[in-house]
């Protein structure tokens, strides 16, 4: 797969850094750039795109996982993104993105929508699992954009009633579906009726028509450190970039994976 050069912001406790970094993919990118500037302390990917031409270096440096640093950019804003999901370097309210969670009433349903920052997306997606009286079955949706696919598929487990078992699974697909922005992950609880899900987005949806655990799940995000709020904004309200790890399969390969542990395709769409 050729190559291609992405500049890349990355916060860091010293201030926030401008590189330009070659990837197969953008997440190899940021895993080639975040390698070398992490050296010298935590590091962590602000804002993304594809560098221009006269960016790119020329000579002995292309193709050899060589990165350029450039002047760090002004006005990047401070929120941390979780992995999977990058605003775009023009994106206007990415200094509105926030922690906390909002509630909202749908068609036959009540929603809770939390956004986290960096690695407590996944943790608090885990956490609250682990506090499930039980889990029946986990849901993966690889989206349309995945690798380009051009399809969205569903893929599901087979009935589990075992939240470990579910745990298990999402541990063992860790890189592929919880750290990737082409991935949503739903577990589903059939008593009280309720899903709880990472989108693609990397925000957390609680889906319930049944208010039994509504008050639980409430109280369990407060306790991470989440607030209430009346707004929420989400990077899918802003331009964004979706991508992968470096350490995440291609689709064809994750698809592989999901058949061998046992989950099936129970739908595609175009």
């Amino acid at each position: 797969m050729k190559e291609t050069w992405y500049r890349i912001a990355f916060g860091a406790a010293d201030g926030s850094r401008l590189v330009v970094a070659p990837g197969d993919h953008l997440g190899a990118a940021i895993g080639v750039a975040a390698a070398r500037l992490g050296k010298a302390g935590a590091v962590w990917p602000l804002a993304a795109d594809p560098a221009p031409p006269g960016e790119v270096p020329l000579g002995e440096s292309v193709g050899k996982g060589v990165i350029v640093e450039r002047a760090a950019p002004e006005r990047l804003g401070s929120f941390r993104p979780p992995p999977g999901v990058l605003a775009r370097f023009d994106a206007s309210g990415r200094g509105t993105l926030v922690t906390g969670f909002t509630e909202r009433g749908e068609t036959g349903a009540r929603v809770i929508e939390a956004v986290a920052a960096g690695d407590d997306a996944r943790e608090r997606f885990l956490e609250v699992i682990e506090r499930l009286p039980l889990v029946d079955n986990v849901e993966v949706k690889l989206a349309d954009h995945h690798d380009g696919g051009g399809r969205n598929d569903v893929w599901l487990t087979p009935r589990l009633r075992d939240t470990r078992r579910a745990l298990r699974f999402l541990d063992d697909f860790d890189a592929d579906l919880l750290q990737s922005g082409h991935v949503d992950v739903s577990v589903y609880v059939r008593s009280p009726q309720s899903t709880w899900r990472l989108t693609q987005h990397k925000t957390l949806v609680w889906i319930t028509v049944d208010d039994s655990l509504d008050g639980k799940v409430r109280g369990w995000l407060e306790q991470a450190g989440l607030e209430r709020r009346e707004r929420l904004d989400t990077i899918a309200d802003i331009s964004h970039h979706h991508y992968r790890t470096a350490t995440s399969s291609a689709r064809t390969r994750l698809e592989n994976r999901l058949s061998k542990a046992g989950l099936r395709k129970v739908d595609t769409v175009s």
